[in-house]
């Protein structure tokens, strides 16, 4: 009798022990990664573009509308949109300007350029440069085209976030008209480069 009694305390006190370290262990247990959210600041934030053409280079700029990146840094799953004006587009050239809106771009029948980011690879700092990749799809013309921006990214002032990026649009590949006449060739590619400022900050 006296020898279980003693087996059956012992057992008892190995449950306990067992039940106390699944209890520290599940106490100790890192928290999920809380998703993060990247508001882009229209105003403080340039887009340029090139295009080659016969005997010079064209260039213009568009204007940001709005952008805004939610991620989870434990998935890298994104959502959210960076909306640029299509109608916004601009080359210092009125009869040329009036074409591209037209003929190409035909903004006011597609008055956006939408890039839908779907998943976020690297680890954004605030207090120090990185790289990040932005996986998604740009929507131009009304037509989704997949992409993937590489962004730098550097420490801004007061707390915020400069980040650069540079990206082809192969716009015939995609389906636009052709520009290029008889005497005025154009390339088949359109270079973008983004400057922009954002903010990061934990999803409320």
């Amino acid at each position: 009798m006296g020898l279980d009694r003693s087996s059956n305390l012992l057992s008892a006190s190995r449950r306990w022990a067992c039940g106390l370290v699944l209890s520290l262990l599940a106490a100790v247990r890192p928290l999920p990664a809380q998703q993060m959210v990247v508001t882009v600041d229209p105003a403080a934030t340039q887009i340029s573009f090139t295009l080659g053409a016969t005997m010079h280079t064209v260039h213009g700029t568009f204007q940001l509308k709005s952008g805004q990146i939610q991620w989870d840094p434990a998935t890298g799953r994104a959502s959210g949109a960076i909306i640029i004006d299509a109608a916004s587009g601009n080359t210092d050239n009125s009869g040329r300007d009036k074409n591209m809106h037209t003929q190409v771009l035909e903004s006011a029948k597609f008055p956006e350029i939408v890039f839908a980011p779907m998943l976020v690879k690297g680890t954004l700092a605030k207090q120090s440069a990185s790289q990040v990749e932005v996986s998604g799809a740009i929507k131009l013309h009304g037509q989704d085209h997949s992409t993937t921006l590489n962004l730098s990214v550097q420490p801004g002032p007061g707390g915020t976030l400069l980040a650069t990026t540079q990206f082809p649009v192969p716009f015939k590949m995609w389906g636009l008209k052709d520009p290029s006449t008889f005497l005025l060739h154009v390339a088949d590619t359109v270079n973008l480069e983004i400057h922009a400022s954002a903010r990061i900050a934990p999803v409320p």
